[in-house]
């Protein structure tokens, strides 16, 4: 049987329609299946990072986000509780704005830009079993809503499709830095509750972040270690408002605005799979998943794309062989994310900084590029270790003063 794709894209979210969208883009043959229907919403913090909104920019999709009445996100403030610190994070690729659009927002652009790129999308279709022949993905099997039951093959096929990946379970990819899940959080969204920007404020073992977002909403998200999961779980409002009253100016406003949807949360493991194996890629939450404390995914998500679309792009081009392009594309995602990974998973488990981090944070308050330069590590414009070694600089200066 000859192959009817290059591709097949299994999920078709902010990870998926961004990697059918570039390759179609060239020019291949992709399919790409979601069991949704798009316009639709899915858990999620909702931040895109400055560096995911150069990748919209760059694709030519940032101005239907803008459209969408999504306020722009010019300020960051990250309150500890002694002090604050405020600012903008650093640019990448000359953007220092960050969005934060309800997912049936941004998924239906995506998708929309797949479907408009030649990228043929079938929403509302379940894959039933991947198609293995001789050691090698080589398809899938599955049905759209009350359709039979067909086989699609491809050259490659690839794994959009979150943390409990079909396709990951299938290939049974190697983990790496495997973690437990460390931290839960659960958000709801508010009427009359405008925000400045992105706040995370930590009390105690309480994280409260507020993010503005589509229509003059503002998501209101309150994150708490594992160990307190059940009790948090038995009364999901009571223990929200508990937690936002740890912050008794911002829970005046909160008791004053308007709930209007249902809380929505969870938690998730983390770790990092090999995104590559015969005929199978990952790609997004599949390949990566870490806790949202630090509202990476998305961004993450953009990226990845990018980067297994060109691996993608090598190996259908002859300009590589898969393994070797394959293998830049995990190389290099990982020399994006393993420090960030590591920041987040200490984030989450909620446990007090260390004293000389509460040092280097008290020392950077009230100077600007210092406060820029931390929060640009919150924003995924810079690494940790770039922070760390402009605040021992300041420190150093500081003293010799």
């Amino acid at each position: 049987m000859t192959n009817a794709y290059d591709a097949i894209v299994v999920g078709a979210r902010c990870a998926g329609s961004p990697t059918a969208m570039l390759l179609a883009r060239r020019g291949y043959r992709v399919l790409v299946v979601d069991r949704a229907s798009f316009p639709s919403d899915t858990l999620s913090t909702l931040l895109i990072q400055p560096p995911g909104v150069a990748s919209l920019k760059r694709w030519g999709l940032l101005d239907q986000v803008i459209a969408s009445n999504c306020p722009p996100i010019e300020q960051y403030a990250f309150d500890p509780g002694p002090f604050v610190l405020t600012g903008r994070p650093q640019a990448h690729d000359g953007i220092r704005t960050a969005y934060a659009p309800r997912r049936s927002v941004l998924d239906k652009i995506l998708v929309d830009a797949a479907a408009q790129a030649g990228a043929e999308v079938r929403e509302r279709f379940t894959v039933e079993d991947i198609v293995v022949e001789d050691g090698t993905v080589v398809g899938i099997r599955g049905h759209s809503e009350g359709g039979r039951s067909v086989v699609e093959r491809a050259r490659v096929v690839i794994g959009a499709d979150g943390r409990n990946s079909r396709v990951a379970r299938a290939v049974e990819p190697e983990h790496y830095n495997d973690k437990p899940v460390l931290s839960h959080s659960f958000y709801t969204f508010w009427s009359d509750l405008p925000v400045d920007g992105v706040t995370i404020r930590l009390r105690d073992d309480r994280a409260i972040a507020s993010t503005p977002t589509n229509d003059g909403l503002t998501l209101v998200l309150v994150g708490f270690p594992d160990a307190d999961a059940a009790t948090f779980k038995a009364d999901v409002e009571g223990n929200y408002l508990s937690a936002i009253d740890r912050v008794p100016e911002f829970a005046e406003r909160v008791r004053g605005a308007k709930r209007e949807e249902r809380f929505a949360g969870g938690g998730v493991a983390n770790f990092l799979r090999k995104p590559f194996g015969p005929g199978w890629a990952l790609v997004g939450d599949a390949g990566y998943t870490k806790d949202p404390i630090t509202a990476q995914g998305i961004s993450d998500a953009l990226r990845d794309a990018e980067l297994c679309a060109t691996g993608l792009d090598a190996t259908f081009n002859g300009g590589s062989s898969f393994d070797a392009a394959m293998a830049t594309y995990q190389q290099t995602r990982d020399e994006h994310v393993l420090a960030t990974y590591d920041v987040t998973t200490q984030l989450a488990t909620f446990e007090p900084p260390p004293p000389e981090m509460l040092e280097i944070l008290a020392a950077v308050h009230g100077n600007q590029e210092g406060m820029d330069a931390f929060l640009s590590v919150i924003a995924g414009t810079s690494s940790p270790g770039q922070f760390i070694e402009f605040a021992q600089r300041l420190l150093g200066a500081t003293e010799a003063a």
